[in-house]
């Protein structure tokens, strides 16, 4: 989801691909140079981020003295409401960033150029992960570049399962256990809650779906044409809410929550788990005084599927092949290799923002080995606190198409079983699922 995405740029100390100046100049030469543009300059705000930014820039104009980079400031590093203008007025800068859930539209749209000729020339790249490229690829051909990835996993704290009689070196597996453990942490009293979902903003919606697929379903049919929340899988997300909400009282009765009420009770040691990826951790930690031994990440309970997101770059339609040359060249440098960029571990710990996180976890192979060397070496975070999640593979599944507009509506069934009793859970998929049909509908 995109707010998820966004803060965690900032919180996890990773720089963001731009360039040291902020010319709006697009020519595609100067001085002999070849000249390109990238959105995404961290903000003045950030001054660490900004500052290895612009360290960056200048090893990569020394190592390439022909390419001349210029940076738009700008964060968030995209906005919704002027993307689409943006690329239809042929605004866009020469290397854009994108959320992975834009790339088909884009592409669709015939709004970013091929790069198929060029990612051979990027180390390492046939180590990425497929599902990562994959986003990026159509009718064979390629349109851009991961920056980073994330999936979902239960958040729990370590303290609270101890206190609660239960091994935090076990967490829960099923839903039938995340159910039992979350009643026994609220059963330690003073306000303690067992398990917290989101149920406003949207962010409902989000965790719905990602329930969903740890079920083992979807929220739309394979085409895209119809609603898929109606079924078995969706009706044991919202039973085993409610029982948690109204059986067994262990998700606390404040509700119509949002991502910072959850980090919040998490970090003053009042929530025993939620949902979530692992860069909500140093969010915890850094906004809401949260202890990183205490906080540890296991797989989505029952491991059918988790949600996955992510971001990268893609390259303007109208960019020469120069220009997109040296485009891919520092996105490589910036994000696609270990050591550098935004993959400077050394750095990142001497700057205090945490290194041993397990995502992103772009690579398979020597590449994934020569990057998880470097974490180790400089890690100042206790990684064996994620472990678990690390080692197991859950399939991933993206955000639905119109997910924000889906959302919305999945907000409403959420919100009526955490704050109704008598939900009827029946009647609330349905219309929702008919409510979903319509958007599909629409965007057709």
């Amino acid at each position: 989801m995109r707010n998820r995405a966004v803060s965690a740029l900032l919180a996890t100390g990773l720089v963001l691909a731009a360039a040291a100046c902020t010319s709006s100049d697009d020519d595609s030469s100067a001085g002999g140079k070849t000249r390109i543009t990238v959105n995404c300059e961290p903000p003045k705000s950030a001054a660490i981020d900004r500052r290895s930014f612009e360290e960056d820039i200048a090893i990569f104009e020394k190592q390439n003295p022909d390419i001349d980079l210029v940076a738009h400031d700008a964060f968030p590093c995209m906005d919704p409401k002027t993307f689409d203008a943006k690329l239809a007025g042929g605004q866009m800068e020469t290397v854009f960033y994108v959320y992975f859930t834009d790339v088909a539209n884009v592409v669709k749209r015939k709004q970013a150029a091929d790069i198929s000729k060029y990612v051979d020339a990027v180390k390492g790249y046939g180590d990425i992960q497929g599902s990562v490229t994959g986003i990026f690829e159509n009718d064979g051909k390629t349109y851009g570049l991961p920056r980073t990835n994330y999936s979902m996993g239960l958040i729990y704290n370590k303290a609270l399962f101890t206190k609660a009689g239960l091994d935090a070196s076990k967490p829960p597996t099923t839903w039938e256990e995340v159910r039992t453990a979350a009643k026994k942490i609220a059963g330690l009293g003073n306000g303690t809650v067992g398990y917290a979902d989101y149920s406003a903003s949207n962010q409902g919606g989000w965790h719905f779906t990602a329930e969903m697929y740890s079920q083992g379903g979807t929220m739309v049919s394979e085409d895209g044409k119809n609603a898929t929340v109606n079924t078995p899988q969706g009706k044991a997300v919202l039973q085993t809410l409610k029982d948690m909400r109204w059986t067994d009282n262990s998700m606390g009765s404040k509700q119509l929550l949002q991502i910072t009420d959850v980090q919040q009770m998490m970090g003053s040691g009042k929530l025993g788990m939620y949902l979530s990826a692992p860069d909500n951790i140093p969010e915890v930690v850094k906004k809401f005084n949260g202890s990183y031994d205490d906080l540890a990440i296991a797989p989505m309970p029952g491991s059918k599927g988790t949600l996955l997101g992510g971001d990268g770059f893609m390259f303007n339609r109208k960019a020469t092949p120069k220009q997109i040359e040296a485009g891919v060249k520092w996105v490589e440098f910036q994000n696609l290799t270990p050591g550098t960029g935004a993959n400077n571990w050394e750095r990142a710990a001497r700057n205090k923002a945490p290194v041993g996180l397990p995502q992103p976890n772009l690579w398979t192979g020597p590449t994934a080995d020569a990057d998880n060397k470097l974490k180790a070496q400089f890690a100042n975070v206790p990684v064996e606190n994620y472990e678990l999640f690390q080692s197991t593979e859950v399939p991933g599944k993206l955000e639905p198409p119109q997910a924000q507009q889906i959302y919305s509506v999945m907000d409403g069934v959420m919100s009526s079983v955490l704050t109704n009793r008598n939900a009827n859970i029946d009647k609330l998929l349905a219309d929702a699922s008919d409510k979903i049909d319509r958007l599909l509908a629409n965007q057709r």
